[in-house]
């Protein structure tokens, strides 16, 4: 099977005319924000839509658990760790995680053997640091053994300035790291493990029989928002590293320092909402719009046109309409018979070399074989000659 670039000149051409023909409303008024440390970024490409303070060094507390759950998913990923291994609740991990420790916990028993299924749910929706530390002893002997993994996995991931010394964020004058360091770790369990990604939006779990609601003030009531993970400590203030999704775009913010509960609440809604109000739906193409055609080899008919099966819309900023550039991919060879609406490749649309997006294609219409045994024939040499 072989995936052809094609009519990449016209789809593009399409394109410009779409965006161009749209109505952008101005762009909403410079932002400013009340917490000393923000950044807000594209998901999917990384890029910073607003920054403010973001690589001063800061205590993460809680918001630590975006690296130590990375750990975890790696194991998993690689096959070293599953959902049904057990993890022993030492007398550390009891002691100075759980409820004598006065901090977040899953009030796990002590000497208690518990799932990894169980601890990561703890970890992430209660915030346990409990369940952190049962894992850390589990994974790497002890704490400060998976400490020092932590900030090795760090470096490989590109954060140059982070150093952990625990995998809980409880204090420590050498635990530090940035906002933007934070969002890249977001943005990489967002893209890399999308299937434990899901645990960040649960809103609630129940261990010990004892039920605790997320943290994170966004799953209360803001539209679209589906994660990630709050912290606070006397000496961090209140954090939040947090990601909510609105027509196909996913944005991550990270605010640090706030001084209450409704600060951090308040600044990361109006923050998403600036954010979300840089992008306006335009229409690429209607639905069965063709985008390009296709060579069949063996048919009736030498060319198949390939459409779009329903509306292609993209939330896009004005900076982005501009830079936004098309790709056209099909799978071939298409050999006769061919099917009316039988998917045939891809369109992607590419910001500064990321794909931002991507749709299915598919033929427009039948194309029967053809029937002269000499005409099969001739097109069979002209595909061994020329290709797909």
């Amino acid at each position: 099977m072989i995936i052809h670039r094609l009519f990449a000149i016209v789809c593009a051409g399409l394109l410009f005319i779409a965006v161009a023909g749209a109505q952008t409303a101005p762009l909403p008024p410079a932002l400013e924000t009340s917490v000393p440390n923000a950044i807000l970024i594209d998901a999917r490409t990384g890029n910073v839509f607003y920054q403010k303070n973001a690589d001063e060094l800061i205590f993460p507390a809680s918001m630590t658990k975006l690296m130590t759950a990375i750990l975890v998913f790696d194991a998993l990923k690689q096959g070293r760790l599953t959902m049904d291994q057990e993890f022993l609740i030492s007398e550390n991990a009891w002691r100075h995680g759980g409820a004598p420790g006065g901090g977040s916990t899953m009030y796990a028993v002590l000497n208690s053997r518990v799932k990894l299924s169980d601890l990561l749910q703890g970890m992430i929706v209660q915030s346990a640091n409990d369940a952190c530390i049962a894992i850390a002893e589990g994974m790497a002997g002890s704490e400060e053994a998976f400490a020092d993994l932590m900030t090795r996995r760090a470096r490989e991931l590109g954060l140059a300035k982070a150093t952990f010394r625990n995998s809980t964020g409880l204090p420590d004058p050498q635990h530090l790291v940035t906002v933007r360091e934070l969002s890249i770790l977001a943005q990489y369990i967002i893209k890399t493990y999308p299937e434990y990604y899901k645990y960040y939006g649960q809103r609630e779990f129940t261990w010990n029989k004892i039920s605790q609601k997320n943290r994170n003030p966004l799953l209360i009531d803001y539209p679209g928002a589906d994660g990630m993970k709050a912290g606070y400590t006397k000496d961090a203030g209140y954090g939040l590293v947090g990601s909510a999704i609105r027509d196909g775009r996913r944005l991550v913010l990270v605010v640090a320092g706030a001084r209450s509960l409704d600060e951090r609440r308040l600044e990361a809604q109006k923050i998403l909402d600036w954010g979300f109000k840089q992008f306006r739906p335009i229409e690429i193409y209607g639905a069965n719009d063709r985008v390009g055609r296709a060579r069949v080899w063996g048919g009736e008919a030498h060319w198949v046109d390939l459409v779009t099966p329903k509306a292609i819309r993209l939330m896009l900023s004005p900076t982005e309409q501009q830079k936004v550039t098309v790709d056209l991919h099909y799978t071939g060879p298409l050999l006769a018979p061919v099917k009316a609406g039988a998917e045939a490749g891809s369109i992607q649309f590419n910001l500064e070399g990321r794909t931002v997006a991507e749709f299915p294609i598919e033929t427009a219409n039948e194309i029967a074989s053809v029937s002269s045994m000499w005409l099969k024939a001739w097109d069979s040499l002209l595909y061994m000659i020329f290709g797909g």
